[in-house]
């Protein structure tokens, strides 16, 4: 790896250990990061390019992050300062992720049992937008263990004193009966169709496909990639958060993502609007 300088290292470590966050808050905190970087340092253009390139890489599975800073690099090579780059792109991202936030909530009826699984900033935020306009609704979610990022999303709804319901994820099946309609976010969508997001989001699909719930999935246009399904690396985690039993036979695996078809969901929001798939857009 190219050596840096303390702030960037701490940048980069930071993003690589960050196992909790959605793709979305994870790219908003690294491009808060970059614009600090950026005004601490002035970096020359090379060193600059070579940290953009090391940020790209450093989180294979969240699209999200490289692609945001795909778009800083076309700012730079369009003549805009590193300072405004990093500006525009961050309000690119935020401005879309409240468009989707107001696209979804159409699919939202009132009194509605929202089911969700890990925790995505996306769907927070269309969570957030629905206590604002006095729409009442409760919540299931998993705690999507072994990282757990359940429990935040329910701490979020409970100070928003929105009721939630928080189940471990072999309960999936159970209680999606219950819910009306089932939402989660995304980390990457793939060019065959399919779409990468925490591991146990395929089983909820597959549950609610069984139960015919309507199944949306929220994801910006940050988060397209040119690779397949069976290109793509998903990220396997330190096996050490399973806590499993040592043994001889026994090989721990703690792979954090998984990719899931299409045809099983009901559709995409993205900043654009609502996309039934195969792909066309009504609302």
């Amino acid at each position: 790896m190219p050596g840096f300088d303390d702030r960037a290292n701490e940048l980069l470590n930071r993003i690589r250990e960050d196992y909790e966050s959605g793709a979305t808050a994870l790219a908003l905190e690294t491009l808060k990061g970059l614009e600090s970087y950026v005004e601490a340092t002035e970096p020359a253009s090379s060193d600059l390019a070579t940290l953009l390139t090391e940020l790209r890489n450093a989180r294979p599975s969240m699209i999200v992050i490289g692609n945001a800073m795909a778009r800083v690099e076309s700012r730079l090579a369009s003549g805009e300062t590193p300072l405004v780059a990093v500006n525009r792109v961050t309000h690119e991202l935020e401005n879309a992720s409240a468009a989707i936030a107001q696209h979804a909530r159409q699919k939202i009826p009132a009194n509605a049992v929202i089911m969700t699984h890990s925790a995505s900033s996306v769907v927070l935020q269309l969570f957030r937008l629905l206590v604002r306009e006095q729409h009442t609704f409760s919540v299931i979610c998993t705690q999507s263990s072994p990282g757990f990022e359940g429990h935040q999303l329910a701490r979020s709804l409970n100070d928003m004193g929105v009721p939630v319901t928080l189940i471990t994820d072999a309960q999936m099946a159970l209680f999606v009966p219950q819910a009306d309609v089932v939402v989660t976010g995304c980390d990457t969508w793939l060019v065959d169709g399919h779409f990468i997001n925490k591991s146990g989001t395929r089983l909820l699909a597959l549950a609610a496909r069984a139960h015919n719930k309507p199944f949306w999935v929220l994801g910006d246009s940050f988060r397209h990639s040119d690779q397949t399904s069976e290109q793509v690396t998903l990220e396997e985690m330190p096996t050490s958060e399973l806590l499993a039993p040592a043994g001889e036979w026994i090989t721990p695996r703690n792979v954090y993502f998984e990719t899931i078809p299409e045809s099983l969901i009901t559709g995409r929001i993205n900043e654009q609007g609502v996309f039934s798939f195969p792909g066309s857009p009504r609302q």
